[in-house]
């Protein structure tokens, strides 16, 4: 089962940093984007976009863990840490291929997005004002970009 997850649509994203700062107050009661479980990437001039944990099937950072710290919830896919056994050894973040999981300065613990567990929805895409993120699955977003290939392929056919 392929687990929902976020997805930022570059085409989209204004990089306004508004998705950092919702995720830094729910999670810790501070606007610090630095604290946020979501980053946004600028990819120099004109390319901006956020990444978030991708729930990955098999997640690399859950068998990284020496300690088994990290674990995946089979019914959601969230990435759950384990503060008790979190050494802040950081394997996970290496093993991480979207850069999504960050360590927290003051506990020295991990931090993972867990699409806001606590509420109905993810706070970063109901703020995000340009409509760039989103919840997906592997499949949607694949289906999407098929979609985009072949309507570029069939507008330069007819140009």
């Amino acid at each position: 089962m392929k687990h929902r997850y976020i997805v930022c649509d570059p085409d989209k994203c204004s990089g306004c940093n508004q998705c950092e700062l919702i995720c830094s107050v729910a999670k810790t009661g501070v606007f610090d984007p630095a604290r946020a479980r979501i980053r946004t990437v600028r990819i120099e001039p004109v390319v901006m976009m956020s990444i978030a944990c991708r729930l990955c099937e098999d997640a690399p950072c859950v068998v990284a863990c020496p300690r088994k710290a990290l674990t995946q919830d089979a019914e959601t896919g969230v990435i759950h840490v384990d503060n008790d056994l979190c050494d802040g050894c950081a394997w996970c973040i290496e093993a991480c291929d979207f850069g999504a999981i960050s360590l927290n300065p003051q506990t020295k613990r991990v931090e993972i997005c867990d699409l806001c567990a606590d509420k109905e929805e993810p706070q970063c895409v109901l703020i995000c004002q340009k409509e760039a993120l989103s919840l997906s699955t592997p499949e949607q977003v694949a289906r999407q970009a098929r979609k985009e290939v072949v309507g570029q392929l069939l507008k330069e056919l007819l140009e």
